[in-house]
């Protein structure tokens, strides 16, 4: 074989090594991506430049397809709800293409939610978030969050902040 024959093969293995690896992201890239969109979207109110940046075409949550629309209006629902609402993520595991995010929601009950007039109340409750990210966008959300503590806080009397 001569050096040029090898060093074509070599060019070749190397070339198809690669292959299947453009766009690829590490797990602690993927950790970036969520930790963006829950800084930019949750705290930040950038719902549609948010969803644009983060989020793929075709988005599934909780099993359902999720649009552009209907979760810039989620995110602005629960800000008039609670204007001053921040999400602190608590920890975060990533492995492949999964991200599991452990998280504290708090704010002020200064608007109406769920039917429920504004009480004054400070609320904090914590949810889970497991998202999975291709290509450098988030494609599936399975969220769950402690609802039940949230209405319990907003029930609560003698609490108003």
């Amino acid at each position: 074989m001569t050096r040029l024959m090898a060093a074509t093969i070599v060019g070749i293995l190397a070339a198809c090594s690669s292959v299947g690896q453009v766009g690829r992201q590490t797990p602690e890239d993927n950790k970036a991506v969520v930790r963006g969109y829950m800084e930019e979207i949750a705290n930040g109110k950038q719902w549609a430049e948010g969803w644009d940046r983060y989020f793929a075409d075709r988005v599934v949550f909780n099993e359902m397809e999720l649009t552009k629309d209907l979760a810039v209006r989620m995110w602005q629902s629960m800000h008039d709800a609670f204007p001053d609402l921040q999400l602190t993520i608590e920890d975060q595991i990533a492995e492949a293409d999964r991200v599991a995010t452990r998280v504290t929601f708090r704010g002020t009950h200064r608007g109406v939610f769920q039917g429920i007039p504004a009480t004054g109340r400070k609320i904090e409750y914590s949810g889970i978030a497991i998202d999975r990210i291709v290509d450098g966008r988030v494609v599936e959300m399975w969220h769950q969050a402690d609802h039940a503590r949230l209405l319990e806080q907003l029930a609560e009397t003698g609490s108003e902040g």
